[in-house]
Parts: C-alpha cells; sequence; structure tokens
C-alpha cells in the first residue's frame, strides 16, 4: 500500500490534512490539495435485492446503466497522479461490467492502489485468473452468514454455496500463480439473523484461504420501528433503541421533476419505539477534504452515503474535476458540514468521522 505515496502524493496528504485541521478549528472550509481517496462507479446493476440496499430494491431514482472506458480514462486522468488510493466500487456488482479489468489495469498503470467489492456470485476460474492478472491490491468478498438460512436473510437471491466455492477457489488460483494480490478480505455484515455466527465466521474465513475476516455493523434507513435485522445493541450495533417520538431517515419521495422533496433521506416521527444512532455528530468529517466518489455517468456526489445523488456536486460531463472539487458548491457544502452537519440528511445515518 504505501508504494503508491510518492513525494507528490505524500505533498498532497499534507495539505489536505493541515487545511482540514485548520477548517475545523476555525470553522470555515479552508482547502488545499487534490483528493486522495476516489471512488468510481463502474456499473449501478446488480444481481441480489438486499433488504437494506437502495440498489437491490430498486429505490435508486437515477438511471441504471454502466461507465465507458473512455469516460474512466477520463476521470483517472483528471484525479492523478495526486489520487493514491481508488475504490471501484459504489452501487451495484462491479464484475457484471465487461470492462472491470481494464479499469483496474489502467488505474494500476498510474500506480493507484485500487481495491473493489464483489457479492462473490461471479467468481469463475476465468475472472478470478483475470483478476489476479489485473493487478488489484484488494478484494472485498461480501459473505454475511456460514450456512444458506442466515446468509439469505440479507443476500436475497444469492447462493451461500457459489460464494463460498468462489472464495476457495480464488485462494486456490492465487497460491498456483504465486501472486501475492489481491489481499482477499471476507466483509461479514453483523445482523440480527448471523450475530450468533461471529467465531464460526473467522473459522469459516481461516479455512477458506481468506487473508482477512472482518465484521461490519450494518446501516439502516428505516428507524421507525422493529427491524428483524438489527442486532442487538452491543457493539456490533450502530444504534440504540429510543422511545417515544423516534426519528428516522427513510427515503424521501421525489417529485416528478426529479427534485427531493427533502433532498434524500427525509426525516419522519413515529409514536413509539424506534432508533437512533449511538455516536455523536459532530461538525467535522475528513471525507469532505480527501475524498469524492464518481458516479457511472459522471456525478460528483461528497461520500458513498449519497447512494442516490442527492447532494451532486457536479457533472463531469460539462465541468472539470478540479472545477468541481475548488468550486463554490463544493465550498458551499464543506461549510454546512463545519457549522450544521445535522442538517445534511446523509449524515444522520453516518457513524464515521474525524
Amino acid at each position: 500500500m504505501y508504494s503508491v505515496i510518492t513525494f507528490i502524493r505524500l505533498i498532497n496528504l499534507i495539505k489536505l490534512t493541515s487545511s482540514y485541521v485548520l477548517s475545523v478549528l476555525f470553522h470555515k472550509p479552508i482547502h488545499w490539495g487534490s483528493p486522495a481517496f476516489v471512488s468510481i462507479e463502474p456499473t449501478n446493476h446488480c444481481n441480489l435485492k438486499c433488504p437494506e440496499c437502495p440498489t437491490g430494491q430498486h429505490g435508486l431514482t437515477r438511471e441504471t446503466g454502466s461507465l465507458t472506458l473512455k469516460d474512466f480514462e477520463r476521470y483517472i486522468e483528471q484525479v492523478s497522479p495526486q489520487a493514491a488510493f481508488l475504490t471501484l466500487y459504489f452501487q451495484g456488482e462491479p464484475y457484471l461490467h465487461k470492462d472491470l479489468f481494464r479499469f483496474i489495469s489502467y488505474a494500476r498503470s498510474s500506480h493507484i492502489h485500487v481495491m473493489s467489492s464483489t457479492n462473490g456470485h461471479y467468481l469463475t476460474e476465468e475472472n478470478i485468473r483475470m483478476t489476479i492478472e489485473s493487478g488489484l491490491n484488494k478484494l472485498i468478498i461480501s459473505l454475511d452468514g456460514t450456512d444458506q438460512k442466515a446468509y439469505e436473510q440479507y443476500r436475497i437471491g444469492g447462493s451461500f454455496e457459489t460464494v463460498v466455492n468462489g472464495i476457495r477457489e480464488f485462494s486456490r488460483i492465487r497460491m498456483e500463480m504465486k501472486a501475492q494480490n489481491p489481499i482477499l478480505e471476507i466483509q461479514f455484515l453483523v445482523l440480527k439473523s448471523n450475530e450468533h455466527q461471529i467465531e464460526e465466521i473467522k473459522k469459516l474465513g481461516n479455512s477458506l484461504g481468506a487473508d482477512r475476516t472482518v465484521l461490519k455493523t450494518a446501516q439502516f434507513y428505516d428507524l421507525s420501528g422493529e427491524n428483524p435485522l438489527i442486532p442487538g445493541e452491543g457493539r456490533w450495533s450502530r444504534y440504540r433503541r429510543t422511545s417515544g417520538q423516534a426519528k428516522t431517515s427513510g427515503q424521501a419521495d421525489k417529485r416528478t421533476s426529479g427534485q427531493a422533496e427533502t433532498s434524500g433521506q427525509a426525516d419522519r416521527r413515529t409514536d413509539g419505539q424506534g432508533y437512533e444512532l449511538k455516536k455523536p455528530l459532530p461538525n467535522r468529517c475528513f471525507r469532505m477534504w480527501s475524498g469524492c466518489v464518481i458516479t457511472w455517468d459522471g456525478s460528483v456526489v461528497p461520500c458513498c452515503y449519497d447512494k442516490d445523488a442527492d447532494h451532486r456536486i457536479g457533472d463531469l460531463n460539462t465541468q472539470s474535476f478540479q472545477g468541481i472539487w475548488r468550486g463554490d458548491n463544493y465550498r458551499k457544502f464543506r461549510k454546512k458540514i463545519l457549522n450544521e452537519r445535522k442538517s445534511v440528511d446523509i449524515c444522520r445515518n453516518c457513524n464515521q468521522w474525524w
């Protein structure tokens, strides 16, 4: 990972960090440098119907489609040489894109650390070999259960056996090819349906040859009442129960003009019991200084929580990246994060900050 930190990228990271610290101290959006972390969405098509995923539940109002190789190369050219880390994933299943391996190879040719994430249903021998040959640095494979019964509670339409066999085959072929990359990481989303399998998934990950198994808390959209997937209030839940009026963040209705009545996820009030985030929501977020997300059709959005691109900062079809990154829209958004972050809907269900 550290091999991608060139002198230019190191100076850029120093600029990003120092300007962020000054911004937090003075509550004023001071910004130096270019993004070090960029996510680019290959496609927002998906083969599964996960209940808390707006893509799987057809909850996205933005158009469904796939990124072209020409546009991908154009985006990489505009964010390099400062960008050091690329995530080839946002919404959708990356392995559904025919040019995924070309994307990886092109980014790696600019000495960018590239990672991607998959639900693991397309890990055929051919795809595995092409993944390794592309130079991918890290692959996250979602495996939310240690048997089909637990797994399909969330990965609706998915096959536990297919994913497990794919991981095992990936490990075997990587060893056969004497390759160190990509690092294989199993990601286990802790849910009420599988929280009793935490120790089992660690053992399973080791037996499959994964380099690491990571437990992750799940994000939920409707916090107004009981949800059979929300785990208990231990360390693996982002939420705690509330009583009386509970603030929730469900999906907002869209006007016919395409604008959100209350941009993105709307607050609702409900009597009775609900849930709220455990962590506080301070007026700061390093993500707004250090990175961004580019959707398949060229929209630049602030972070991965803006799944429907409700907070679109700019459009790479009509603007340059630097024009967007240093533009007035971004400055205003960063200012809002520094002064009234709770008013930003996508932030109210986020448990990450620095």
